[in-house]
């Protein structure tokens, strides 16, 4: 078993519950359409799908030119909702994550973010909870040529913390988070308790392991003695 050298998460959904963000944002261009809102775990549920399923399923649109349109309008007002520091619906770390991350720093393991959402939305919502300046990393889509679940931007995460991969954990609440860790050689956790949709499985996606809430993953650091099975 070797120490684990670094400790990197997804972002929607896994570090951050994010979802009231995204409800507010679509059911508010819904009503600008004169539609009726849709019901808000839906919308959880098909999160980490991406904003362009999400526009799909709140507007019933097929693939096409009107679908990428609605989906940039959306942006537009998911992004306008976001700069807003005072709104009510401002995301929080999931239960258990803040205390994962001050044992990380206590024992000055590098931890950070590998996500899919574009820098410019990463950027506000980790400024707005003062957690930006304690990451040590964050890669977006804007940093590399392929998003997850190629494995590009979790080597890239490694190199820039000076992390092996191989003894480096990767957690996420997404099949694509899981095989772009296994892809990259890491120690893989399923997030149960982020955006799983109806039907998924996340014990088919075959994370080395799968938790409900991320204080089982502090737990089990601590039961392994924070190293990696071999």
């Amino acid at each position: 078993m070797a120490a684990i050298e670094g400790v990197f998460f997804d972002l929607d959904g896994t570090l951050l519950d994010t979802a009231e963000d995204f409800i507010v944002a679509i059911n508010r261009m819904l009503r600008n359409h004169a539609k009726a809102p849709i019901a808000d775990d839906l919308i959880r549920k098909n999160l980490s799908a991406g904003s362009k399923t999400l526009t799909q399923i709140a507007f019933n649109l097929p693939q096409g030119k009107e679908l990428e349109q609605k989906r940039d309008e959306f942006l537009q007002y998911y992004d306008h909702h976001l700069k807003d520091d005072r709104r009510a619906s401002l995301s929080t770390l999931y239960p258990g994550i803040a205390e994962l991350i001050s044992e990380l720093e206590q024992r000055k393991l590098p931890w950070g973010i590998v996500t899919n959402k574009p820098r410019s939305y990463s950027l506000q919502l980790l400024q707005q909870l003062n957690i930006l300046d304690r990451s040590h990393i964050l890669v977006c889509p804007d940093d590399v040529k392929y998003a997850k679940p190629h494995p590009e931007a979790l080597f890239l995460a490694c190199k820039q913390t000076r992390c092996n991969p191989e003894n480096s954990v990767y957690i996420g609440d997404h099949i694509r988070d899981i095989e772009a860790g296994k892809k990259a050689g890491m120690f893989t956790v399923a997030a149960h308790y982020g955006y799983i949709a109806d039907g998924d499985d996340p014990f088919r996606w075959q994370a080395d392991l799968n938790i409900d809430k991320a204080s089982e993953l502090h737990d089990w650091l601590i039961t392994n003695d924070w190293k990696v099975p071999e």
